[in-house]
């Protein structure tokens, strides 16, 4: 069970590292970057910040080495909003959640009917089923 100063400092660490990406950070290879998620270890000297970066492969590479030269500045930034003995070590993760969710809706589309098709479908089988019930009470 994590410590509410830990999930503290977990939240505290996504606000400021996320506004600090958007805001301050300069470097051309960070773009499209969202902070998903931080897990911080139990003493309070790591922070693992999983980030969401759009873009292809080459694009993800490229801006998680941008964060990762600035972590150092971005941990100044921690620790001037956190007040404690050790200030986190960032470390950055790709997170695949986003990009998995993505794919995994592209194939249920390609999979699952459309809602107009299902549409479609329902009217022409409800057609179908007053066509019967006609024609069943027309043979009593």
């Amino acid at each position: 069970m994590t410590s509410r100063r830990v999930l503290k400092a977990a939240e505290a660490i996504r606000e400021v590292v996320g506004m600090a990406i958007l805001t301050d950070l300069k470097d051309p290879r960070i773009e499209n970057v969202t902070v998903t998620s931080v897990e911080v270890s139990g003493d309070m000297r790591q922070a693992k910040v999983r980030v969401s970066i759009m873009g292809d492969d080459t694009k993800q590479r490229r801006a998680m080495k941008g964060l990762q030269s600035s972590a150092g500045y971005l941990q100044g930034k921690v620790s001037d909003r956190i007040d404690t003995r050790y200030t986190p070590r960032i470390q950055f993760e790709l997170d695949e959640g986003v990009k998995k969710s993505i794919a995994l809706q592209k194939m249920l589309a390609e999979v699952l009917p459309d809602e107009n098709q299902q549409e479609e479908l329902n009217s022409d089988s409800s057609i179908h089923e007053e066509s019967i019930d006609e024609s069943s009470n027309t043979n009593n």
